[in-house]
């Protein structure tokens, strides 16, 4: 999969009497340089300038045919650019290329369920409509592949944006995780009218649930892990159930949890309540176990990635659709490195950067 083919579906914002640079070129050369660990722009623009005149030209620079050099652009060129791109168009276009990609990978054996999660991230530096920050709303599958992206306006909140995140996408033999606040009536029938299953998170807004005889219930799963000082017990049961008030709804689910901290030996009990669609024998309590816990991927290794490995939040662009398009980018990077069963980001940027055709290899470019 090439990324250059997919990025030739985006309209030029330029005039075109000032494109002295390919819009393809400028945009790969961007993702190129995020993948070797660039994050301000002008380290984009030094890493582009660095580039050996093979690289540039494979990335569809082009020649100038009187000194046989490879102009490059100045920083300032490729941010005016990303600033101005259509910010819903540059993420399907992104998202359309990690997905092919990530099926170009798949091995024969096909799974049965996919697991995707939604969250949402403020990019704390930047500054949309009315001095807000920007604020992002993705869906990324539990193996780390972001699928889609959306920016929540500046007068609204995630809610609303949850149906047209996902609007578009192949669901079926989907499970998808969200927090509480996408726990609505509206979403849970969508998702079901599309085929897909739902994991939702059920607070206090149903007390029929957490009055349930949970200790005759028996254990469908547990396990017990131990890392970052802490060991963590967790206990699940599941139940079917037809008193609950949401839409195909089918299992109501409990999830005892127990932590310890190793230095402290403080322990910490919670109870989390959830419901699913998934209908009894559909999986397995090992499985739907897996996807609750899956779901905080999106967190630590999607948008906690971003702002350590890449200064997301320290970052101050507020030019157009800047901070949106460099978290794409950024978003392009992870999954990628993901796809390739990379788990250290920061280790994977170092390794990219010192060959030049380390980054282009893995964004298709021969």
């Amino acid at each position: 999969m090439c990324l250059v083919r997919f990025l030739a579906g985006l309209t030029d914002p330029r005039d075109r009497r000032g494109r002295r640079f390919p819009l393809t070129a400028l945009v790969a050369a961007a993702a190129a340089g995020v993948l070797a660990g660039a994050r301000p722009l002008a380290a984009i623009a030094e890493w582009t300038a660095d580039a050996p005149p093979w690289a540039l030209r494979a990335l569809g620079f082009t020649v100038d045919p009187f000194t046989r050099s490879v102009a490059v652009p100045h920083a300032t060129t490729v941010m005016r650019l990303l600033g101005r791109l259509d910010g819903d168009a540059f993420d399907n276009v992104i998202c359309a290329f990690l997905q092919a990609r990530a099926h170009s990978r798949q091995s024969g054996e096909s799974r049965r369920w996919r697991a995707v999660a939604v969250d949402g991230k403020q990019l704390r530096g930047s500054r949309a409509g009315g001095g807000k920050a920007v604020w992002l709303l993705a869906a990324m599958d539990h193996a780390g592949t972001v699928i889609a992206q959306r920016q929540i306006d500046a007068k609204s909140n995630e809610t609303p944006a949850f149906i047209p995140l996902l609007d578009g996408l192949p669901l079926e033999n989907t499970v998808v995780t969200a927090d509480a606040a996408h726990t609505q009536h509206a979403n849970g029938q969508w998702l079901r009218n599309h085929g897909a299953h739902y994991i939702a998170v059920v607070k206090g807004n149903h007390p029929g649930l957490l009055k349930l005889p949970w200790h005759d219930i028996g254990l469908d799963h547990k396990d017990r892990t131990r890392g970052r000082g802490r060991l963590e017990v967790r206990h699940l049961k599941t139940v079917a159930f037809r008193h609950l008030d949401y839409p195909g709804a089918r299992q109501a689910l409990r999830v005892m949890r127990w932590r310890m901290d190793l230095t402290s030996k403080k322990i910490t009990i919670e109870r989390l309540y959830f419901v699913t669609s998934l209908p009894p024998g559909a999986a397995t309590g090992e499985q739907i176990a897996g996807w609750i816990r899956g779901h905080w991927k999106i967190e630590n290794q999607l948008h906690h990635v971003r702002d350590t490995t890449f200064a997301e939040d320290a970052s101050t662009t507020r030019t157009g659709s800047l901070p949106r398009v460099m978290a794409s980018l950024r978003n392009l990077a992870i999954s990628v490195f993901r796809q390739e069963d990379h788990t250290d980001i920061a280790a994977a940027c170092r390794h990219t950067a010192r060959d030049p055709q380390r980054p282009l290899t893995a964004l298709g470019v021969r």
